[in-house]
């Protein structure tokens, strides 16, 4: 067979020999080493347009096979130069786990057995290897051990996955064959004003209303105001409405604060409520000893919802979703079809993901996740994990040691809210004619104009939240790499930033 036909015939490109694989692999691989070796050289953000990237892609529908090394190029031109580079050690926005180098690899391996966790049946190995890794979490933050679980794409499906268990099991049973419209009293959802925006959005898609979210205060400590939630529950049972749900957040998004769980579980208890708890972010600092004892209530949850991807330094895409209650998820997903029925298999061999969670399809998820835990170990996930904490608290003492900034949170886990003071601004309070309220809309344009700058900057990159109407600088410590000196480093960025920015007159 003439060989340039053979190379490029569609069997063969689809089909690649073992050493054209490994040579991909070779290159890709040195390229991925090469990366991660130089992250923290690298400017942490571009500065670059929409418009620039389109322009660097070739944007011609391909009709022909391209080198792999062409394609590597621009792997290595295009989205690595004009990436954000979340595994930086001063990549400080949002909740970002920087990944890992072994959990890459499990992805690859992953995609290269391309397991569809439907069923045992469809993947018994890979089935196995997630009710196994679901056991680990569930011994790491201190479960049920008769609990149930599985993983899901992120803390935004977990948390609906959850909020239909509580509506299946707190709800009138109608309400899943009928519709919310054959049920006339309004179902009641209660979480902090600080709870992550997908449990209101998870209330909407299900039938229940965001309106019915009910967003209650919270203490000077940024935790729900347990007395208000008492008073919210009581008005609503008094006016016919129906309460069947209270989240409590173990480590808010916004500032991450903790929710009393012990309390939130005995007021559950009360007015039989399903407890949920939101442990996206903070579900893993249970690893770290300084905040292990903030779990020892979680035993109480009908349900949790954690990220993997978080805390345990994956890549994206990993959550999870815990139910004390197996039996009550499987009532609330299973769904009868011929086309999924298990013939002629034992109780084990029986078990189908697709009864305890609304996805069919479902990606091998739990290989990185074990291969972590096995490869790397808890003991030093938990030193990690304790030094992201005292990073944290680092960067608190500097804040409130210095003339220039000031926390506007407390620190309680690894997230850190503050904002600048400048010279002009601060000797503004004492000026005749000043008021309050336009010199906090005064510190609120200028840390905003601020953030921007420091993102652009490229040496650190912060995020923002809006904590009592005020603006925050807002930072999150979940890297390995982060050390105490690149604390004191984004200090340094922002004065030199700010020095940089036009003061107005």
């Amino acid at each position: 067979m003439n060989t340039s036909l053979r190379n490029s015939s569609p069997a063969y490109l689809l089909d690649p020999t073992p050493d054209q694989i490994r040579s991909w692999s070779n290159a890709a691989i040195e390229l991925m080493a090469e990366y991660l070796a130089t992250i923290h050289n690298r400017p942490l953000y571009p500065n670059t347009t929409s418009r620039e990237i389109r322009d660097r892609l070739d944007r011609e529908l391909p009709q022909e096979p391209v080198e792999f090394d062409r394609l590597l190029g621009t792997f290595r031109d295009v989205l690595i130069e004009l990436s954000r580079h979340n595994g930086h050690p001063r990549m400080f926005g949002y909740v970002q786990a920087p990944g890992t180098a072994i959990a890459a690899i499990a992805d690859l391996l992953a995609s290269t057995l391309n397991a569809n966790l439907t069923a045992w049946r469809s993947a018994p190995a890979a089935v196995e290897i997630e009710r196994l890794t679901i056991d680990w979490i569930k011994q790491i933050i201190g479960f049920d051990p008769n609990a149930a679980g599985l993983f899901v794409s992120g803390g935004s499906m977990a948390n609906m996955a959850a909020l239909a268990t509580a509506r299946h099991a707190k709800a009138p049973p109608e309400i899943s064959s009928e519709g919310a419209q054959s049920y006339s009293r309004a179902l009641r959802v209660y979480a902090s004003e600080e709870v992550h925006h997908s449990i209101t959005k998870a209330a909407a898609l299900l039938g229940i209303g965001r309106d019915n979210v009910r967003m209650i205060g919270v203490d000077e400590r940024y935790k729900i105001n347990l007395d208000a939630l008492v008073v919210a529950i009581e008005e609503d049972r008094a006016t016919g409405h129906l309460p069947i749900r209270v989240v409590a957040n173990a480590g808010t998004v916004g500032t991450g604060a903790f929710d009393p769980l012990a309390q939130i579980s005995e007021i559950a208890l009360r007015y039989n409520l399903w407890l949920h708890v939101d442990a996206a972010y903070g579900g893993f600092a249970a690893l770290a000893s300084t905040t292990r004892p903030l779990f020892d209530s979680i035993v109480q949850a009908d349900s949790v919802s954690l990220d993997p991807h978080k805390w345990l330094y994956l890549p994206v895409d990993c959550g999870c979703i815990l139910y004390r209650d197996p039996q009550t998820a499987r009532t609330t997903f299973a769904h009868e079809a011929e086309y999924t029925r298990v013939i002629g298999q034992g109780a084990d061999e029986a078990f189908a993901f697709w009864d305890y969670g609304p996805e069919l399809s479902r990606r091998f998820r739990a290989l990185k996740v074990w291969m972590l835990l096995k490869g790397v170990g808890l003991r030093a996930l938990g030193e990690a994990i304790e030094k992201d904490l005292k990073c944290a608290r680092h960067f608190e003492s500097l804040v409130q040691n210095s003339e220039d900034f000031e926390m506007l949170a407390p620190v309680e886990l690894s997230i850190f809210c503050f904002r600048h003071l400048p010279r002009h601004l601060k000797n503004a309070m004492t000026e005749a004619g000043s008021t309050e309220r336009k010199l906090e809309t005064d510190l609120d344009a200028h840390n905003e104009r601020l953030l921007l700058a420091l993102q652009r900057d490229g040496s650190s990159y912060l995020s923002n939240a809006r904590l009592r109407g005020r603006f925050a600088l807002r930072g999150c410590v979940m890297n390995y790499r982060t050390t105490l000196r690149d604390m004191e480093i984004l200090l340094d960025d922002l004065r030199r930033v700010a020095a940089g920015l036009q003061i107005p007159r």
